[in-house]
């Protein structure tokens, strides 16, 4: 699903992570509330630059204020994708911590929050290739950053929000190894 990451374009990596979202995000129904936001536009795609985690944490910082003082009309989420720092997933996962601890910093708790995806994404008490853990597997490691209002207008829009990780598991379950490979072929 991914070249050479060191070769890479910015628009390349942007590329690879809207088929990605267009794909398995919205064509697998993954995230029920994606494909509005996409649809209008109203995700910013970011592809970092940054080859360290001190370099990540700045530009993580800046892009949370760009969010926070955006229109929601204009930016209602953002993709901070970075394909050059933390790509082995267990020093993804510790910093979450700190992509946590960079939103109370910035005195943004309650108005945004980071979710995140990986290309070895792998939820606890799981194996690596257990299925499921291909609901937050993207083509790069990727800071989501979402707006706590609207995760709260989509709940109470959605009568059964704790379902769709189980229905997630389910459609992956029944998609298997195979078809999620047949996602990425160019009849895709």
């Amino acid at each position: 699903m991914t070249a050479d990451i060191t070769e890479l374009s910015s628009e390349q990596v942007i590329t690879a992570t809207r088929r990605w979202m267009e794909r398995a995000v919205i064509g697998l129904n993954l995230c029920p509330f994606a494909k509005a936001v996409h649809i209008k536009q109203q995700i910013r795609w970011v592809a970092s630059a940054a080859t360290t985690e001190d370099a990540l944490v700045a530009e993580l910082s800046r892009e949370l204020e760009v969010l926070a003082e955006a229109h929601p009309d204009r930016i209602e989420t953002t993709l901070l994708i970075h394909p050059h720092v933390l790509g082995d997933f267990l020093a993804y996962n510790d910093f979450l911590d700190i992509a946590d601890a960079t939103v109370t910093a910035l005195d943004l708790d309650g108005i945004l929050q980071v979710a995140s995806f990986h290309p070895d994404y792998q939820f606890a008490d799981t194996l690596p290739g257990d299925i499921g853990n291909f609901s937050n597997r993207s083509p790069y490691p990727t800071l989501h950053l979402l707006r706590e209002d609207s995760i709260e207008r989509a709940v109470a829009s959605m009568p059964d929000t704790a379902r769709i990780y189980e229905t997630n598991i389910e459609t992956l379950r029944r998609l298997g190894h195979e078809g999620w490979r047949r996602l990425w072929t160019d009849n895709g």
